[in-house]
């Protein structure tokens, strides 16, 4: 079982930068594809960036050039770095596991961000 536990959140002004945490406990990083995903109030939930073994990286049209996901194997943590945010950003964003080879899943409970003037 994969345990998330995201922070980082916030109240930040238009064109502020924010960095997202996700703490894993229950696997290591090193088998888990890793995913920040928002979900922004009567929006369906969408991916905002993965990271794959061996840290292969996608993002959404939407954040590229702003944001970076990253993981740290020493901290077992993933991150996201957003910067030049927009309030088209604002959601809760979710730390996400797959367990790599399965259809296995973990969800965090979500950090709020909000960017607003």
């Amino acid at each position: 079982q994969v345990q998330l536990v995201e922070s980082g959140g916030g109240l930040v002004q238009p064109g502020g930068s924010l960095r997202l945490s996700c703490a894993v406990s229950g696997k290591n990083l090193n088998i888990l594809t890793m995913a920040w995903y928002r979900q922004a109030p009567g929006k369906q939930r969408e991916l905002v960036a993965r990271i794959s073994i061996p840290d292969i990286t996608e993002y959404a049209d939407s954040v590229k050039g702003r944001f970076t996901i990253a993981r740290d194997y020493a901290k077992n943590t993933v991150y996201l770095q957003m910067i030049s945010l927009k309030p088209e950003d604002t959601a809760v964003y979710y730390c996400n596991a797959r367990l790599i080879l399965t259809a296995l899943t973990s969800w965090g409970q979500g950090t709020q961000v909000t960017v607003s003037s």
